[in-house]
C-alpha cells in the first residue's frame, strides 16, 4: 500500500509539472516558452516513468534539465494572480478559515505519522497536502481550472529552484558514499592537533553550517559532518553523542536560514511574497542565523561535556 501511494503522488507531481509545460507553451507573451515548457515536462517524465527506465536516462535527463537552467531561458511567463481588490474581497469573506488548509497539513500528517505510521513520512505528507488542497478548495470555492492555473503559476514563478530539496538529499547520501567525511576527517585533523575541546566543538558547528550552506539540508550535512568531524574530534574527546548530535544538526539549520540552496525555506517564499530582491529573506534571517550559531557553540561545549 505505502508503495503504491507514494507512485501515485509521484504521478501527480508529475501531472502538475506537465500542466506548467502546457500553459507555458500556450503562453503567447512568455519570454522563453519552448525552454520553460521542455524542462517541466522533462521534470514529469522523471516523476511519471522514472521508476521504469534505466537509472542513466534519467541522469541524462536531470543534466538536460541543469544546462537549461543553466542558460536562465526557464522563466516565468506572463500569468496573473488575481488583482487585490478580488483578494481583499476575498480574505475579508473568508478572513482566518485561510489558515484551516495551511494548519490541516501538519495536523494531518501527524495524525498518520500516530496512528499509520507504515505508511512512512513522505506519504503522510502527500496525503496531509491533498486534504489541505481539498479545504483550500471548499473554502475558496475556486474551480478545477483556477487550481491548474495557480498552480502553474507558482511552479513557474519558483523555477528551476522547486526541485533543489530533492537533488540537495541526493548530493548528501552520495557524499557519504564516497568518503567525504573522511576527507574532512583528515584536514580537520591538521588543524587540530592539540585536543582542544572547543576547536573542536566550534569545527563541528561550523562544518555543519558550512555543508548545509552548500547542499541547502542539515540531514544531508549530517551524516558527513558527524562521520568526518564529529566522531573522531567532539565525541572521541568525551562528549555525550546525543547532546553534540542533536546541537549539530541544529547548528546546521543556522546554514538553512543562510542560503539560497534552501530554497523552499528561502527562495519559494520571495517568490510567492514577489519581493523586489529574490534572496531579501535571507537578508533579514543573517543576524539570527549568526546569533543562533555562537549559542549552539557555547551550548555544545558546556552542556555534551
Amino acid at each position: 500500500m505505502k508503495d503504491l501511494l507514494l507512485e501515485v503522488m509521484y504521478v501527480l507531481c508529475g501531472l502538475v509539472s506537465i500542466i506548467t509545460a502546457v500553459y507555458a507553451i500556450k503562453d503567447k507573451e512568455h519570454p522563453s516558452a519552448k525552454v520553460t515548457a521542455l524542462f517541466w515536462t522533462l521534470l514529469g517524465i522523471v516523476f511519471i516513468v522514472g521508476k521504469y527506465i534505466p537509472g542513466y536516462i534519467s541522469g541524462i535527463i536531470l543534466v538536460v534539465m541543469s544546462i537549461l537552467a543553466a542558460t536562465k531561458k526557464v522563466k516565468f511567463g506572463s500569468l496573473k494572480n488575481s488583482d487585490e481588490a478580488f483578494r481583499n474581497k476575498k480574505a475579508n469573506e473568508i478572513q482566518n478559515k485561510l489558515f484551516i488548509p495551511a494548519l490541516a497539513i501538519g495536523v494531518v500528517a501527524f495524525i498518520i505519522a500516530q496512528f499509520v505510521p507504515s505508511l512512512g513520512a513522505l506519504v503522510g505528507l502527500g496525503i496531509a497536502a491533498f486534504v489541505s488542497t481539498a479545504l483550500g478548495v471548499v473554502y475558496t470555492k475556486a474551480t478545477a481550472e483556477e487550481l491548474a492555473y495557480d498552480g502553474s503559476r507558482l511552479l513557474q514563478q519558483v523555477g528551476p529552484s522547486s526541485i533543489l530539496p530533492q537533488l540537495l538529499a541526493a548530493l548528501g547520501a552520495l557524499f557519504t558514499t564516497a568518503g567525504v567525511g573522511e576527507v574532512i576527517s583528515g584536514g580537520i585533523g591538521s588543524v587540530i592537533t592539540d585536543n582542544s575541546k572547543l576547536m573542536a566543538v566550534i569545527a563541528y558547528c561550523a562544518g555543519m553550517t558550512i555543508f548545509t550552506i552548500i547542499m541547502g539540508n542539515a540531514f544531508a550535512a549530517f551524516a558527513v559532518i558527524t562521520a568526518g568531524i564529529g566522531v573522531p574530534f567532539v565525541m572521541a574527546q568525551g562528549a555525550n553523542p546525543a547532546i553534540a548530535g542533536a546541537l549539530a544538526l541544529t547548528a546546521g539549520y543556522c546554514g538553512t536560514l543562510l542560503t539560497p540552496m534552501a530554497a523552499n525555506f528561502n527562495i519559494v517564499p520571495a517568490a510567492v511574497l514577489e519581493t523586489k530582491n529574490p534572496y531579501r529573506v535571507i537578508i533579514a534571517q543573517a543576524p539570527i542565523a549568526i546569533i543562533l550559531w555562537v549559542t549552539h557553540v557555547v551550548l555544545m561545549y558546556t552542556l555534551a561535556f
